[in-house]
């Protein structure tokens, strides 16, 4: 049973341990920095190496793109196999991937096409073999709660979904600062090997943790299925919070590169890492105010809410021409983001056929990779002809395009909820 509402400033959250077992909550955080650093691993190291901006672009590039394209996969093959056997053996050829990339980049020489072609090919597969532990974590939350009475279910799977985003902003400002840290004062191919070590290690724990078990397989319907009466999959439902997750990555590749524009303005295009993290801090603390959030205000009217709050707060970015002020529109701007993805992962899990959940969880997670990447190359391309305000355009509209999914998000649970 999901144990009583604890007095003081953790609240919910302090029953989270209670659920899972008191190592699974740092263990989960842990276990998914090394694909935090990876992108940026790469970017450091391919870079460093080879003296070309152009082709440490294209090596991360790759990483974005096996991972959106290996994600879904993982998250397919967990569902249909267990989290353990998937997990396991993407940790080991994650590792060796990585390890290819370093061996790689530094035997490539002039980097002449085959070597380039060889990096890259190598950074594709660290991407795609990445252990998706921040979306199977979820799967384990929303199985786990099916312990609990159901009038408590809700609540534990929004707090549990609430601190899971929390630990993904958290985690994708720990691992580009570790990256800059270790290859600064060590060397650059020090990142990619700690990652690899990381992966090999807690990943290895996290598939073996006892949490595993609670996780509902394709082979195992819910209690009270069977196999002719699961949920079936319906992909015009599924493919809203998906294409929502593909604007929120399409605002955060965009908003990024318009801030490094914007950093670059003032000669200091390093600055852009510590102003986008101030976003993810204020986004961070939002995500955690979810679980206290009146269970009235629907995911629906949650979804319209935060993402007409980012459209005018996107708004905000063509208005600073100094660094104190963008500060100021970035925090602002980061309070409806980290609730906007806790709305859509609650979202996809509503609408998702329970015995995929894996599968559902992580096209999410790989909408946010691949949106990303369209919002960089966008973004960049205005920022070079235009200006840093052209590149913020495209925050704007990925705003935007969550509202009107938003609208017909609405429509889609009304029609689930009717169905059901």
């Amino acid at each position: 049973m999901f144990p009583p509402e604890p007095r003081g400033p953790l609240g919910r959250y302090a029953a989270l341990p209670r659920l899972a077992g008191a190592g699974f909550i740092p263990l989960g955080l842990f276990a998914r920095v090394p694909l935090a650093m990876l992108t940026v691993g790469v970017l450091t190291l391919v870079t460093g190496v080879s003296g070309s901006y152009a082709i440490g672009g294209f090596a991360a590039g790759a990483v974005g793109v096996g991972s959106a394209v290996g994600a879904p996969v993982l998250g397919f093959l967990a569902d249909k196999f267990g989290q353990r056997r998937v997990l396991l053996t993407a940790a080991v050829l994650n590792a060796l991937a990585l390890s290819a990339v370093v061996i790689l980049t530094y035997r490539a020489g002039d980097f002449a096409a085959p070597a380039v072609a060889s990096v890259l090919t190598a950074a594709f597969l660290s991407g795609a073999t990445s252990p998706q532990v921040g979306p199977l974590a979820r799967v384990r939350w929303m199985s786990l709660s099916l312990r609990l009475p159901a009038g408590q279910r809700d609540d534990a799977v929004e707090t549990a979904l609430s601190y899971e985003s929390t630990a993904d902003e958290l985690t994708f400002v720990m691992g580009p600062a570790l990256v800059g840290i270790l290859a600064s004062l060590v060397a650059s191919w020090l990142p990619l090997i700690l990652a690899a070590a990381m992966t090999l290690t807690l990943v290895s724990l996290f598939a073996v943790h006892p949490t595993e078990a609670a996780v509902l397989r394709h082979r195992k319907p819910f209690p009270g299925e069977n196999a002719e009466t699961a949920q079936p999959v319906r992909l015009a439902w599924i493919a809203i919070p998906v294409l929502g997750m593909l604007c929120m990555g399409t605002f955060f590749g965009a908003t990024q590169t318009g801030l490094i524009a914007f950093s670059g303005s003032f000669g200091s295009s390093d600055l852009a890492g510590l102003l986008y993290a101030v976003m993810g801090l204020s986004s961070a603390v939002a995500a955690l105010s979810m679980a206290y959030w009146p269970a009235r205000f629907s995911h629906p009217r949650r979804w319209l809410f935060v993402s007409a709050l980012m459209v005018a707060f996107a708004a905000l970015l063509l208005l600073p021409a100094s660094v104190p002020v963008m500060i100021a529109v970035l925090f602002v701007l980061g309070t409806p983001v980290g609730p906007a993805m806790v709305t859509m992962f609650s979202i996809g899990g509503m609408l998702a056929p329970k015995q995929w959940l894996g599968t559902i969880m992580t096209a999410l997670a790989s909408g946010i990779v691949a949106g990303t990447a369209v919002g960089s190359s966008m973004a960049g391309a205005l920022a070079q002809t235009s200006g840093y305000g052209a590149a913020f355009l495209v925050s704007i509209c990925a705003a935007v395009g969550l509202f009107i999914l938003g609208t017909i998000a609405t429509k889609v649970i009304r029609t689930a909820g009717a169905a059901a």
